[in-house]
């Protein structure tokens, strides 16, 4: 199931990095882009997630706020975030509940071999709660420079 611009975001709760509940319900009122990716600490999600590091300002001058979820473990998101100074939320989805309610997770292609994972996918969640922006099956190399001009935003 994919989401479709317009929709309500499908709400959640989940554990950040330090182990506390970050709910959907916490951004109400702000425009937030959510990420999924796959598996912190390798190439592509790293290079996703320090792109989104660096764009942060940009997208926080036009009241953008940022978090990222991956199926990682908290213990393993807060490395990440301290290997690559990441400042936004990271939260944990190890039961891919989120990722499905999201189509972030599901069938792909993987060197041409269909398996089962997350999907990396990136939304913008609107001040009223509904997407604002659905990107499914994105490549990490240049996507955030797609989700910036996608958003009319200046980097």
């Amino acid at each position: 199931m994919r989401l479709d611009v317009g929709t309500p975001a499908p709400e959640f709760s989940l554990s950040d990095d330090t182990g506390a509940t970050v709910s959907l319900s916490d951004f109400r009122g702000e425009r937030v882009v959510l990420f999924f990716y796959p598996r912190a600490n390798t190439p592509g999600c790293t290079k996703e997630a320090c792109d989104f590091r660096d764009s942060l300002a940009p997208l926080n001058e036009v009241g953008i706020k940022v978090v990222g979820i991956s199926p990682d473990a908290p213990e393993k998101l807060t490395k990440f975030r301290a290997d690559h100074d990441l400042n936004f939320p990271l939260l944990s989805d190890p039961s891919r509940e989120v990722m499905k309610a999201y189509g972030a997770f599901g069938e792909k292609k993987n060197y041409g071999k269909i398996v089962e994972g997350v999907i990396r996918s990136t939304f913008l969640i609107e001040a009223d709660g509904r997407i604002g922006l659905a990107l499914y099956n994105v490549r990490a190399t240049g996507h955030v420079a797609r989700v910036l001009r996608e958003l009319g935003v200046s980097s």
